[in-house]
């Protein structure tokens, strides 16, 4: 099964569409995959339902089960309410305000531009999609990167179409291709589908 039918097949389960491609197919289809997917589900127990908004959190941020329990267990010891504390930690990650930007389409094109080194941060080149930005530093597309065809595509806005709008914490330079992180995420204005509280009382069992 291809990466792209397996993010179809995901956004289903999880009841969001994972990228832009996962949009038309939950439309057609929105219920789980399977044979017994149309069938009407037996009431749910309280451990299944935290489980999955968990996993509806991970998958948009496209993480392994330590990173996400990694990022819980920082999130805990930050002050304030440790849900918030957990998605404004993942929101900073670079590949996430790669995303945001607008400098890919999806979070696994995001990922892949950190890794293969073409973003810089503050003029050096970082290739953890898991460095986390602090407010102030500038992001870009590095210089020799940005003649690449994805980058002339992204530059030219063709993402906007399939991306939330850029929210309030970043300041976006498109045809430039960067972007400073003005200041730090708040949990409401980012746009990620999630039941924190949820997430946190799995964690907490």
């Amino acid at each position: 099964m291809t990466r792209s039918r397996r993010q179809v097949r995901l956004s289903r389960a999880l009841g969001i569409a994972l990228t832009p491609k996962a949009v038309k197919h939950f439309e057609k289809r929105p219920y789980p995959p399977g044979e017994h997917g149309r069938a009407r589900r037996r009431t749910e127990s309280d451990y299944a339902v935290r489980l999955r908004e968990k996993q509806r959190l991970r998958a948009q941020y496209g993480l392994r089960e330590k990173q996400m329990a990694r990022a819980f267990e920082e999130a805990r010891k930050a002050p304030g309410l440790t849900g918030e504390a957990l998605v404004e930690l993942l929101e900073v990650r670079l590949d996430a305000l790669v995303l945001r930007a607008g400098f890919a389409r999806t979070t696994l094109q995001a990922r892949q531009a950190v890794v293969h080194r073409h973003i810089l941060v503050d003029g050096k080149i970082v290739d953890r999609p898991s460095f986390k930005v602090k407010p102030g530093q500038t992001v870009q597309v590095k210089p020799k990167s940005q003649s690449m065809t994805p980058f002339q595509v992204a530059a030219a806005g063709a993402h906007r179409d399939v991306l939330p709008a850029v929210p309030g914490y970043l300041t976006v330079s498109l045809e430039k291709l960067s972007f400073v992180l003005s200041r730090s995420p708040k949990r409401a204005e980012v746009p990620v589908t999630c039941e924190v509280q949820l997430v946190v009382e799995h964690y907490s069992r």
